[in-house]
C-alpha cells in the first residue's frame, strides 16, 4: 500500500473514494463548507433527513459530481466528537476499511480535518487510518476454486493534511505495520493444520528472522531428547509430525541483559489426545496455535520499529494426536526443569508445552516472561469471548502491561492465583505436579501450572482461548482469527524500552 500526504484540498489527486468524517456537530469541522460546496450546499439537508448519518460506524456512499478527482464520497459517522478517542477512531477506520473492500476500491483519500476532532490530532488520524483500514479490509485467502469474484485491495491512500507530511506519513505507516502484523497472525490462525505443521511454522519463523535480522534457533526432536524436554515431547508422542521449539532473539541494546521473554503455545491441531474432544469441540482446533501467532506477529512489529529492548521469543509447536504411542492419563513425565508431572488429562497439553518453553526462555536469559496461549475453555466460562484472562506474580510488570493493553484497546482482566490454587496443582501421590486439578477454576489452574516453572521471574500469563478467534465479524475484522495480543505485546516491549531509557 502506497501512502501520500497532500495539500488539504479536494483536488490534485485521484482516488476511487474520498473518506469524510461526520460528527454530531459538523460545524466543529474546520472547512466543512468546502465539502458542502462540492454538493451544492445540500449536506445539511441530507444530514437532517438522515441520508448522511453521524452515528459511529454508520455510512453513506454518495457519487461525486463529474469532474471531481474522486469517484465517490464515503461519509463516515463519528458521533459526539468530544468523546472520540484513539480506540474509537481505530474502529471507525476499520469499519471504513470493510466498506472499501465491499466497494472494491483500490485507492482512497482521507480528509484528516474531518477526523481530527476533540483531542485527536492529524498524527492520531494518520495512525488510526493506517491501522484501521488495514485491519478492516483484511480477508483470508481461502482455498475455494472456480470463483471469478474480483478481490480488490487498497493500493494507495492519500492523506489530505496541512501537517508536516513526513510525520503524517510515518504515523500512517506505523499504524499499518501494526495492522499488517495482526493480519499475518490471523492468516496463521486461519491456516488448516495439515498445512501449518510445526515444521512449517518453524520455516515461517526462519523467514521472519532473515527478514529482520533476528538470531534464530530451531530445536527438533533429537535436540529436545538430548536436553530432556519431556513435557513437549510427551504431547508430541502420538504424532507423525516432529515437534519444533522455535527461539528468536532480538537484541535492541549493547548487552544481552534485561530481556523480555515472549512465549507462545503453538499446538497446530489439538484432538485432546486420549482425553478426546467432542465431535463439535474438535472443530476449529487448527487455531490452537493462536499464542504462537501472537508472538510471531509481535516480533514482526518489533523487527520494524526496533525498540531499544532485548527480546527472546520462544514457541513450542506440535500437534496433539492419538496413536499407540500417544501419552496417556496416569503417565508421569519429566519436564526440562526436572520437575515431574502426573498426567490426569491429555487435553491439558498446552500448559505442558509452555512449561518447557518458559524454562528454555529463562535459560536463554529472560528476566521477564509473558506467555500467551489458547489454553482453557474455563476462561470463556469466566469472562466470555471478548476478554483475555490474565494471571501475574508481579504488580509493577502487570501495570505496565495494562497500560499497553489500554493503548491498543485490547481488554484484559486479571484473575487471582492463590496459595490454595498452587497446593492443588502440586497435589499428586506420584509426581511433583499434576496437570489438571479440576474443572472448577480451570483457567487459574492452567495458567498457575505454567507459573510453577516461572518461579520468581516477573511473569504474566494470557489466556486467549476466547479472544483468538471470532465466530462472527467484529469491529476490527471478519470472522476467524483475530490476531489478538499482537499489538499489545509489541507495545509492552516499546513501553518497557521507554521506561529503561528514562531510568
Amino acid at each position: 500500500m502506497e501512502v501520500k500526504v497532500m495539500e488539504n484540498k479536494f483536488s490534485g489527486f485521484e482516488a476511487d473514494v474520498l473518506i469524510v468524517g461526520v460528527p454530531k456537530h459538523s460545524d466543529h469541522v474546520p472547512g466543512w463548507e468546502k465539502i458542502d460546496g462540492l454538493f451544492g450546499g445540500r449536506l445539511g439537508e441530507w444530514m437532517r433527513n438522515g441520508d448522511i448519518p453521524n452515528k459511529p460506524k454508520e455510512f453513506a456512499k454518495i457519487p461525486a459530481d463529474p469532474g471531481q478527482s474522486f469517484k465517490r464520497v464515503l461519509f463516515t459517522g463519528l458521533g459526539d466528537d468530544k468523546k472520540l478517542d484513539a480506540d474509537g477512531l481505530r474502529k471507525v477506520f476499520s469499519a471504513a476499511g470493510k466498506k472499501l473492500r465491499e466497494m472494491k476500491a483500490e485507492s482512497a483519500a482521507v480528509w484528516a480535518d474531518s477526523f481530527a476532532l476533540g483531542e485527536m490530532e492529524h498524527l492520531d488520524v494518520a495512525w488510526a487510518a493506517g491501522e484501521g483500514i488495514s485491519l478492516g479490509s483484511y480477508r483470508f485467502e481461502d482455498y475455494k476454486t472456480g470463483s471469478n469474484e474480483r478481490r480488490a485491495e487498497i493500493r494507495e491512500v492519500v492523506l489530505l493534511s496541512e501537517e508536516d507530511g513526513e510525520s503524517v506519513m510515518t504515523a500512517f505507516n506505523t499504524g499499518r505495520i501494526y495492522a499488517d502484523a495482526v493480519n499475518e497472525a490471523r492468516d496463521l490462525v486461519n491456516t488448516p493444520g495439515n498445512m501449518l505443521t510445526a515444521s512449517a511454522m518453524a520455516e515461517y519463523a526462519a523467514e521472519l528472522a532473515e527478514q529482520y535480522g533476528f538470531e534464530i534457533e530451531v530445536l527438533g526432536k533429537p535436540e529436545m531428547e538430548e536436553l530432556g524436554m519431556g513435557a513437549l515431547l510427551a504431547v508430541n508422542q502420538g504424532s507423525v509430525e516432529e515437534p519444533r521449539l522455535i527461539v528468536m532473539k532480538y537484541q535492541g541494546t549493547d548487552k544481552w541483559e534485561d530481556v523480555v521473554g515472549l512465549v507462545g503455545k503453538g499446538i497446530t491441531f489439538d484432538t485432546g489426545g486420549y482425553s478426546l474432544k467432542t465431535k463439535t469441540g474438535i472443530v476449529g482446533m487448527k487455531g490452537d496455535m493462536g499464542g504462537a501467532a501472537a508472538v510471531l506477529g509481535a516480533m514482526r512489529i518489533i523487527g520494524n520499529v526496533k525498540p531499544k529492548k532485548n527480546v527472546v521469543a520462544v514457541i513450542a509447536s506440535t500437534d496433539n494426536m492419538i496413536s499407540g504411542n500417544a501419552f496417556k492419563p496416569d503417565d508421569v513425565i519429566t519436564s526440562l526443569s526436572g520437575k515431574t508431572i502426573e498426567i490426569l488429562n491429555t487435553d491439558a497439553e498446552g500448559r505442558l508445552v509452555l512449561a518447557d518453553a518458559v524454562t528454555y526462555a529463562k535459560q536463554a536469559g529472560a528476566d521477564y516472561l509473558v506467555d500467551v496461549a489458547t489454553l482453557t475453555g474455563g476462561v470463556i466460562t469466566a469472562l466470555g469471548y471478548d476478554k483475555t484472562g490474565a494471571l501475574t506474580n508481579s504488580e509493577p510488570f502487570f501495570e505496565t502491561f495494562l497500560e499497553a493493553a489500554a493503548e491498543t484497546g485490547e481488554f484484559v482482566w486479571r484473575l487471582p492465583l492463590t496459595e490454595s490454587d498452587r497446593k492443588r496443582i502440586r497435589k499428586s501421590e506420584v509426581a511433583d505436579l499434576n496437570n489438571s486439578p479440576g474443572s472448577d477454576g480451570h483457567m487459574i489452574f492452567g495458567g498457575g501450572f505454567v507459573g510453577e516453572f516461572v518461579e520468581d521471574t516477573p511473569w504474566i500469563h494470557l489466556d486467549i482461548a476466547g479472544t483468538s478467534d471470532s465466530s462472527a465479524a467484529h469491529d476490527l475484522g471478519p470472522k476467524g482469527g483475530t490476531g489478538v495480543m499482537v499489538r499489545t505485546l509489541a507495545t509492552l516491549v516499546e513501553f518497557m524500552a521507554e521506561e529503561q531509557q528514562e531510568d
